[in-house]
């Protein structure tokens, strides 16, 4: 099993930072992904990469504000990520968790180096997003 953790704070409110992340309509911010297929809402979900590779997920825990955590699987991983956030007096803290079991075995070596990377991607576009949505109107 592969593990990755990646611990940031980000200068935004709890509230915009969830909306943002536990949305399935709004994710054009996301770099990595052509769209999300919605199969039964507030349970599972798909997540298409631009290249059409499918994943699905589905929502362990769902608390608002505070804790949001899925299963995932595709045709080569199986894994469970955690998502916790926490308000600081400059923004909110995220803790984000990812493990997974790579289902085929060449690809057991790499896994580690492709969560962290996966989760580079995604703390980059997250910020991105939410400079966007404080940056002053022109």
């Amino acid at each position: 099993m592969a593990e990755a953790n990646r611990k940031e704070e980000v200068n935004a409110g709890i509230a915009a930072v969830w909306d943002l992340i536990t949305s399935l309509e709004n994710y054009s911010w996301r770099s990595d992904l052509d769209r999300i297929e919605i199969l039964e809402p507030g349970k599972t979900f798909r997540e298409y990469t631009r290249d059409g590779f499918a994943t699905t997920f589905t929502i362990t825990v769902c608390m608002p504000m505070n804790r949001y955590e899925f299963d995932m699987e595709n045709e080569n991983i199986q894994g469970h990520w955690i998502g916790i956030l926490e308000q600081t007096q400059r923004g909110t803290m995220l803790d984000f968790t990812e493990k997974v079991t790579a289902k085929k075995m060449w690809m057991k070596p790499f896994a580690g180096m492709y969560l962290a990377r996966q989760q580079k991607v995604y703390m980059e576009d997250l910020k991105k997003a939410l400079n966007a949505a404080n940056a002053p109107a022109d």
